[in-house]
């Protein structure tokens, strides 16, 4: 009989991980509490208790190309960087694509999963669940997959903030943000300097009388817009660049890439600068706040000393008076409450999990974890990477090493994490996107092989190598090939132009200073240089000839 698995959340890690299950001849159910699919993209007006929640302008700050499923490409006219309403279009397209849908239980809870009394022998589970009118189910299933997502607790840490409650005004969450509508002409303290401090800072500002911005450690700050207007993930995550990163240490790149983000604007100026190196911690990725900090609309403050009444001190000893409101962007606590705590493996202050994914202490690897992973980029791909490791595990095509052997990866990981990052309690599993991507295709089977390419391929191997390292990459071979990866990489650039050609524009001819600047330089020896020069119009070779000094004809 085909294996049954509960798949936990209709979430972008839910809908994947259904797929990947069916690919692999598999029976899956999928559990969802709300009475809609898209998880995290659902937007809701008001927030509800135990589920993720975004504001109502949220628009993803990765864009289309590098955030898709591998096999099914994002329309060509959705716009790069996606507003949540676009993103959930999108997964309710590839759900109906699919036909995953049917496999997917609304408004059904799951209140407990636990080890079968046969665990030891079968590896199953029992999953007890509630719909809506509170009836309880018990269901048995082969093997379960939790995706149920780390943005569901919001972290209120008030008692690291002396005197908040004694405070005047109204203090939330970001969590509870919906929009900007009741800090018209307040004076607003946003604390915490993530992405979402960040959008909830500009976005505020625009009709605030004022926004302070509190931080401990800083951020560096970068842009999605980059050289030439292109997205910056597709312009920079490339596996040329991972490659590098490979050979190269990292305080070269530290250096490099400070130098860049501090040439567009300086953060020592901008009171933006750090305690920690670039790479030591995912960045900010926000065009609009530099701006709103030059135009005093954004002031950034250091952190929160005391709170009296409606005044808030800073630890550099600078006090504002009459704050209305104080909105607490400062991370999510994470938790499997169905699943007994003897199940998860624990490593220092987070989950231990075998490549992030598998828990290394069970007599069977029949529980998984997909979308709980935290990367500078889209969680999609990576998520649907995961799903597609599970499913070949659960099915047996895929052994996994010995719990012995995976507890021991686990600690390392975790002295790796701890080394190379910036952690806290609130930070899940911190990873490199490409490493990882490759660590899991290797798993699989479906990392794809430059050498192999670059024989049998060539043109394909260039834009793999030197292109953004998109989701397609792993559909070129091995388990779940799809005949359409190819094209869909040859293609990915036109499907990012697509939504800009929204004017016709007209090219003007080329001046003859242009032209000059087509110049290939071909060899240089003696002091002799040679051009190849490219002229449209041949009566105007005299007057380049006497542009140029005689010496360099």
């Amino acid at each position: 009989m085909a294996q049954r698995v509960a798949v936990i959340g209709a979430g972008p890690a839910g809908l994947t991980s259904i797929k990947a299950c069916l690919d692999e001849g598999m029976v899956p159910t999928c559990f969802e509490s709300s009475d809609d699919m898209g998880g995290l993209w659902k937007f809701k007006e008001v927030s509800e208790p135990n589920r993720a929640s975004i504001y109502r302008s949220l628009t993803i700050n990765i864009s289309k190309e590098m955030m898709c499923y591998s096999d099914f490409p994002i329309p060509p006219d959705f716009p790069n960087y996606m507003h949540h309403s676009k993103i959930l279009k999108y997964f309710r397209m590839y759900a109906e694509h699919f036909k995953l849908l049917r496999h997917i239980r609304f408004q059904t809870s799951v209140k407990s999963v636990k080890p079968r009394p046969d665990f030891s022998r079968t590896g199953q589970w029992e999953v007890v669940t509630e719909n809506k009118d509170g009836r309880e189910e018990r269901h048995v299933f082969d093997a379960v997959i939790c995706c149920s997502g780390h943005y569901t607790y919001p972290n209120l840490p008030l008692k690291d903030f002396p005197g908040i409650e004694t405070f005047e005004g109204k203090y939330l969450h970001s969590w509870d943000y919906k929009g900007p509508e009741d800090m018209y002409g307040k004076r607003v303290v946003v604390i915490g300097i993530g992405n979402s401090g960040g959008d909830i800072a500009v976005e505020t500002s625009r009709v605030a009388e004022q926004v302070y911005m509190s931080t401990r450690r800083g951020a560096w700050v970068i842009r999605q817009v980059s050289d030439n207007g292109l997205p910056v993930d597709m312009k920079y995550n490339t596996r040329f660049v991972h490659i590098l990163f490979q050979l190269l240490p990292i305080s070269f790149f530290n250096w490099l890439g400070e130098k860049k983000l501090n040439a567009m604007y300086d953060h020592t100026m901008y009171a933006l600068k750090p305690k920690h190196r670039l790479f030591s911690q995912i960045p900010v990725i926000n065009d609009d706040l530099p701006l709103k900090i030059l135009s005093g609309s954004v002031v950034i403050k250091p952190n929160v000393k005391e709170i009296r009444g409606s005044t808030v001190e800073f630890d550099d000893g600078s006090i504002v008076v009459k704050v209305d409101t104080i909105v607490f962007a400062t991370g999510y606590n994470y938790d499997f409450n169905y699943l007994p705590s003897s199940t998860m493996y624990k490593s220092g202050h987070r989950v231990g999990l075998y490549k992030h994914v598998f828990t290394p202490n069970l007599e069977h690897p029949t529980l998984a974890v997909v979308g709980f992973i935290h990367a500078l980029g889209a969680i999609m791909p990576q998520a649907e990477m995961q799903a597609r490791w599970v499913a070949r595990v659960f099915k047996r095509s895929k052994k996994l090493p010995s719990n012995q052997a995976m507890i021991k990866a686990v600690e390392k990981d975790t002295k790796d994490i701890d080394k190379h990052y910036i952690v806290s309690k609130l930070t899940p599993l911190q990873v490199d996107f490409v490493s990882y991507m490759d660590d899991i295709a290797g798993e699989i089977g479906v990392r794809p092989s430059l050498p192999w390419l670059f024989f049998t391929d060539y043109p394909l191997f260039k834009r793999v190598l030197w292109g953004p390292v998109t989701a397609y990459q792993y559909r070129l071979m091995g388990p779940g090939k799809w005949e359409g990866a190819r094209q869909a990489i040859f293609t990915q650039f036109d499907r990012m132009y697509q939504p800009l050609k929204t004017r016709k524009t007209v090219e003007q001819e080329p001046s003859l200073a242009g032209r000059l600047m087509k110049l290939s330089l071909t060899m240089m020896a003696g002091g002799a240089v040679v051009y190849y020069v490219h002229v449209r119009n041949p009566t105007t070779i005299p007057a380049l000839l006497s542009s140029l000094r005689p010496q360099t004809v």
